[in-house]
Order: structure tokens, then sequence, then C-alpha cells
């Protein structure tokens, strides 16, 4: 799940060892049919892996609304927070997906005020809501997809139940972005289904 409650609010970026970081950007949304939570697909720029993050409604319908690039008269809370940002003299820089603990996704929004560069505990779901709103980069940790290629790779090469096992699939050694999201569509239990405000 997308909480991340856990670090301390917001500490000074001082450029530590991250691992990778790879730059993703929001292939999709879709809707996990058997807990009707909301996900958010990122896929890697440069290449086919993608890391599926499930996050609340709300978040799930502000992602949605700037996706459709829906208006609205009066600022939503997003878009009230990148006006406070640049009121404050502040700027997004980046968002970065920077692991998982327990399910929990966690990440950090950097910012740049007054020549100081701040990492801000926060959730994916809200940072990646802020990033689509001003253009920032989306990265993410690479242990964090290579952890989900993993997975889908053991998942697909699991013998075959109804051959009595004796058979195996293999994955593919490279799957498309298509290709990767129907996996993801056959995982058991999930179910996913598009994702509508």
């Amino acid at each position: 799940m997308d909480r991340g409650l856990a670090a301390p609010p917001h500490h000074t970026f001082s450029g530590r060892d991250q691992s990778v970081l790879v730059e993703v950007r929001v292939q999709s949304l879709g809707l996990d049919r058997s807990t009707n939570t909301p996900v958010v697909i990122l896929q890697e720029v440069d290449g086919s892996r993608v890391l599926p993050i499930w996050i609340g409604p709300g978040e799930a319908s502000a992602i949605a609304m700037h996706m459709a690039e829906m208006e609205f008269t009066r600022p939503l809370t997003h878009d009230l927070l990148v006006s406070v940002l640049k009121g404050l003299g502040g700027s997004v820089q980046k968002v970065i997906i920077t692991r998982v603990e327990n399910s929990t996704y966690f990440a950090e929004l950097i910012v740049k005020r007054n020549g100081e560069v701040l990492a801000l505990d926060a959730r994916p779901s809200d940072s990646i809501a802020l990033a689509l709103r001003v253009d920032a980069k989306i990265f993410a940790a690479d242990a964090l997809l290579e952890r989900t290629a993993v997975e889908i790779s053991d998942e697909e090469s699991a013998p075959d139940e109804a051959g009595g096992g004796g058979s195996s699939r293999e994955a593919p050694q490279e799957m498309g972005p298509e290709e990767l999201k129907e996996h993801l569509r056959r995982l058991n239990p999930e179910d996913f289904g598009r994702f509508t405000p």
C-alpha cells in the first residue's frame, strides 16, 4: 500500500547513495477488482519493467483527472499544494520512489527553495500527482523494478499445476509493456480494470 508515515517529515537532501535510480512514467491506472483498490502502474522510460503501486481513491482521482486534462474553476488539493510551493519560492525538482517496507511504498519529493534542496517524505501517490502537475521527472530505485521483474519471472517459470508439475512456462527474456501489463492482469488474485475518477 501507499502509506509512508514512519520517516521524518523532511530533511535536507544530502545526495546519499539511494542505489541506482531509473526514470519512470505513469503508464496507466488500474483497479484491483479483488479489493477495489486503485493501482498506478509506473513503467521505466527506457525499458519495459513496471512497478505497480496500490494507492487511495482520492489520489488516483487526482492523477486520473490530470491525465485526462480535466480543468476546474477552483484548485483541488494537489493544485493548491503546487501553488503554495510556488508562493513560498519553491519548486518540485523530481520525485523518487525510494523503497518498500511491509507492503508500504515510500517516496521523497525533492524540492528546491532559495538554493537549498530538500527531500520531503511523501506518499508516492501524492508525489506522482504533484510531479504530473509541474512536469517533474519521476524516478524509482532500480531494486524496486528489479524486484517486480523477479516476482514476474518466478511466477512465469513456476510449474504448471494443470500439467502435473512436469512442464514449466518460461518467461520471455524481455516483455513488452502490453505483455507485462497483461501479465499483471493475470496475477492471482489481482485482476486489474480501468480506474475512472
